[in-house]
C-alpha cells in the first residue's frame, strides 16, 4: 500500500509539472468564434435580419382587431315649457365589436414583403463575411504572435553570438592581439541587438494583447510552423481564373449585389404610393344603450357588414414624388457600390494570387540565403582564426545570418495569409482552409 501511495504520488506530481499543451489555430479560432464580440454582434444582427420577413408577410395577411366600450350616462332633460316637467335618467351604454380586414391589392405591402426577404439574404451574406473575417484576423493574430516570437529567439540568439565576440576582442585586446577598434565595434554591436531585443518583447506583448482581444482570455502558448509546412501553388495556376471567381462568387459583391435588388424595390414600394388600394372588410358588432327616459325600453343593436373599400390618392403635397426621387438616387448608389465591390473583389484577387506565387519564390529564394549565409559565416569565422577576416567581418556574417532567418519566417507567414486572403476574395474560404493550414503546425 505505501508504494501504490507512493507511486501515485509521483504520478500526481509529473502532471502538475507536465506543461501545458500548446494551442493550435483551430483552438484560436473556436475560442474567437464563442468570444470575439465583432462576430457575436454580426451574428445577433443576422438573428434580428430574419424577422424581416414575417414583419414584411403581415401586410399581406388578414388584420384582426377587437374593440369594446362601456360607459355611464348621466343625463338631466329640462323643457323649456313650464307645463311640461323635466326628467333625470341615469343608464348604461355598451359596444363590442370584432373586425377584419384583408389586403387585396396594395402595391406597397407586395414590396415591403419582397424587400423582407432580400434583407434576408443579404444577412445571410454578412454574416458569411464576418465569419471570414474572423478567419483572416484569426490567422492574422496567431502568426503576428509567432513572428513576434520567431523575432525575440533570433534577437537573443544574435545577442549571445555578439556577446561571445565582445568577450573575445577583449580577451584579444588585453593579450595584445587586437586593437580597441574591435572591442568597440562589437560592443556597439552589442548595444544596437540589445536595443532590438527589447523591441521585440515590446512588440510580442501587443501581438499577445490583440490576441487576448479575439479569444477573451490570456494568450496561451502557440503551436508553431512545423516541418510538415509545404508550399502549394494556386490551383487553378490561372490568375484571370480567380478573378472571374472574384467578380462572381465574393461575398462583398452579393452584399452589394442584394443592397441594389433592395434599392431597386425600395423604388418599387415608393412608386406603389401612387397606386390605389382595395382591401376586403367584415365587421361584427353588438351595442346595447338603456332608455335614457322614465318607463321607456332600452335598446340592443346587432349589426354584421361585409364589403370593399377602394382608396385612390390624389394630391399629398408632393411627398411621394419626392420620395420616389430619393428612392431612384439610392439605387443609382448602390449600382454604383456594386460595380465598386466587384472591381475591389478582382483586385483582391490578384493581391492574393501574386501574394502567393511571389510568396512561394520568396520562400524558396530565402531557404537558399539561410544555407549560403550560414555557410558564409562559416568561413568568415575560418577567415578570422587564420587572420585574413576581421572581428567586423565577422559580426556582419552573423548580422546576415540572422536577418535572414527572421525574413523568412516572415516570408512563411505571409505566404499562409496570403492563401487564406485569396480564398477570401472568391468567397471560399472556409473552417477547412484554417484546418488543412493547422495540419503545417507541430502540436
Amino acid at each position: 500500500m505505501h508504494r501504490l501511495l507512493q507511486g501515485l504520488l509521483t504520478v500526481c506530481v509529473l502532471v502538475q509539472a507536465a506543461p501545458a499543451a500548446a494551442a493550435d489555430l483551430l483552438d484560436i479560432y473556436r475560442a474567437a468564434l464563442a468570444s470575439d464580440p465583432v462576430y457575436s454582434a454580426a451574428r445577433a444582427s443576422w438573428t434580428a435580419a430574419q424577422e424581416k420577413l414575417p414583419q414584411g408577410r403581415a401586410g399581406l395577411l388578414p388584420q384582426a382587431s377587437l374593440s369594446a366600450s362601456t360607459q355611464h350616462n348621466d343625463r338631466d332633460l329640462n323643457f323649456r315649457s313650464p307645463t311640461q316637467p323635466g326628467s333625470r335618467a341615469q343608464f348604461n351604454s355598451n359596444s363590442a365589436s370584432v373586425s377584419i380586414t384583408q389586403p387585396i391589392y396594395r402595391q406597397q405591402n407586395f414590396a415591403v414583403y419582397e424587400q423582407g426577404k432580400t434583407q434576408v439574404v443579404l444577412a445571410d451574406a454578412q454574416l458569411a463575411a464576418a465569419g471570414q473575417d474572423l478567419i483572416l484576423r484569426v490567422a492574422q493574430a496567431y502568426f503576428d504572435v509567432l513572428l513576434a516570437r520567431d523575432t525575440v529567439a533570433f534577437a537573443e540568439s544574435q545577442k549571445t553570438a555578439i556577446g561571445q565576440q565582445l568577450e573575445q576582442a577583449k580577451r584579444n585586446f588585453e593579450v595584445g592581439n587586437a586593437t580597441i577598434t574591435d572591442t568597440h565595434e562589437a560592443q556597439a554591436r552589442y548595444d544596437l541587438v540589445t536595443a532590438q531585443e527589447i523591441a521585440a518583447r515590446n512588440d510580442l506583448e501587443v501581438r499577445n494583447r490583440a490576441l487576448e482581444q479575439l479569444i477573451g482570455s490570456s494568450a496561451p502558448g502557440l503551436a508553431l510552423l512545423g516541418k510538415r509546412f509545404t508550399l502549394q501553388s494556386p490551383d487553378p495556376a490561372s490568375m484571370e481564373s480567380w478573378v472571374e471567381q472574384a467578380r462572381n462568387a465574393s461575398l462583398q459583391v452579393r452584399i452589394a449585389q442584394e443592397n441594389l435588388n433592395f434599392s431597386t424595390l425600395d423604388v418599387r414600394r415608393n412608386r406603389g404610393a401612387h397606386h390605389p388600394t382595395l382591401d376586403a372588410y367584415a365587421t361584427v358588432s353588438e351595442s346595447s344603450s338603456g332608455s335614457g327616459t322614465q318607463g321607456g325600453a332600452g335598446t340592443e343593436t346587432s349589426s354584421k357588414v361585409v364589403g370593399l373599400q377602394l382608396a385612390i390618392p390624389l394630391y399629398q403635397g408632393g411627398a411621394i414624388s419626392s420620395r420616389v426621387r430619393e428612392a431612384l438616387a439610392n439605387e443609382d448608389r448602390a449600382r454604383q457600390d456594386l460595380e465598386n465591390a466587384r472591381r475591389s473583389a478582382e483586385l483582391a484577387a490578384r493581391q492574393g494570387y501574386l501574394g502567393v506565387t511571389s510568396g512561394i519564390a520568396q520562400v524558396r529564394a530565402l531557404e537558399a540565403a539561410l544555407v549560403s549565409n550560414q555557410s558564409s559565416l562559416d568561413s568568415t569565422r575560418l577567415g578570422q582564426e587564420v587572420g585574413v577576416r576581421t572581428q567586423v567581418d565577422v559580426l556582419n556574417a552573423q548580422q546576415q545570418l540572422f536577418s535572414a532567418r527572421r525574413d523568412l519566417a516572415q516570408a512563411r507567414y505571409n505566404y499562409i495569409l496570403s492563401l487564406l486572403r485569396l480564398k477570401a476574395a472568391t468567397g471560399q474560404l472556409g473552417e477547412a482552409d484554417l484546418e488543412r493550414i493547422n495540419g503545417w503546425l507541430d502540436k
